[in-house]
């Protein structure tokens, strides 16, 4: 791969497989993004499947978020990040990838089902504060497949915008962008690779999401070649990536963070 092309090189990089359905891990249902062979009809209309409107449902989720927010804002790991996010190094990575931007919109994909686990409720209530706390990040979008019609309002309520939508992780960052994407899989991570395979949408990104640092080591211990077909993207930008790994302090907080990073792309046009 060369950094200084336009483009960025990688050996059979249009020859991706479908998509596979995952097991659910802890606080996340298995989910239907699917990986399209042809990048250009990835967009699918998406609206939740149940249209059912329960105030009370509404309402009771609602007070569960505020809580979890709340709980969050004032434990150690939340306040552990922030001295991260704010050390000279980090906010030098953010203001590079801000540029001549006064705002860094906010992309979530695959964030599960906030009604039924705490652990996406836990990883929503981060991205809501980290909007709150820094004035550089503009609107959060949101998606996950498997939002109901009342997760969906609730979002929408906190002040997100739930796309219409399945872009199936290709958004191409034509402008600053955050993407937080908590416990995601593999796939996703590398279908928003693949979209933005370009120097200057690479440089326009901030990643939150599972370490590359641990697909690199579990390829390199276990030669899946399933593994390595679903994170091709990921293992080639490696050695373009600065990777700060967070902090998650205690158990309250391991199921929806393990093992998650922040990730900046520097790749010299």
């Amino acid at each position: 791969m060369a950094a200084s092309a336009k483009t960025i090189t990688l050996e059979s990089s249009d020859a991706v497989s479908d998509w596979t359905v995952v097991l659910p891990r802890r606080g996340k249902r298995r989910r239907n993004f699917l990986k399209s062979k042809h990048p250009e009809q990835h967009q699918q209309p998406w609206a939740p499947t149940d249209l059912e409107m329960d105030l009370h449902r509404e309402s009771k989720l609602m007070q569960k978020i505020q809580i979890c927010i709340r709980k969050l804002e004032n434990s150690t790991f939340y306040h552990v990040l922030l001295d991260q996010v704010q050390t000279p190094h980090m906010l030098e990575a953010f203001l590079r990838v801000l540029g001549s931007e006064l705002k860094m919109q906010m992309v979530v994909y695959g964030i599960g089902s906030i009604e039924s686990y705490e652990p996406p409720r836990l990883q929503l209530s981060l991205a809501i504060l980290l909007k709150r706390k820094f004035s550089w990040i503009g609107d959060i979008e949101v998606f996950d497949p498997i939002l109901s019609a009342t997760e969906s309002r609730v979002l929408e309520a906190l002040g997100c915008s739930v796309l219409s939508v399945n872009e199936q992780g290709r958004r191409q960052a034509s402008k600053p962008t955050l993407f937080f994407m908590p416990h995601c899989e593999a796939e996703l991570y590398d279908n928003l690779l693949q979209e933005n395979w370009r120097t200057e949408r690479m440089n326009n990104i901030v990643l939150f999401g599972n370490s590359f640092g641990t697909y690199e080591q579990h390829v390199s211990e276990f030669r899946s070649s399933t593994l390595v077909d679903s994170s091709r993207h990921i293992l080639a930008v490696r050695k373009f990536t600065s990777e700060f790994a967070i902090k998650t302090v205690s158990d309250d907080y391991f199921g929806a963070f393990h093992d998650s990073s922040w990730h900046f792309f520097s790749l010299v046009a």
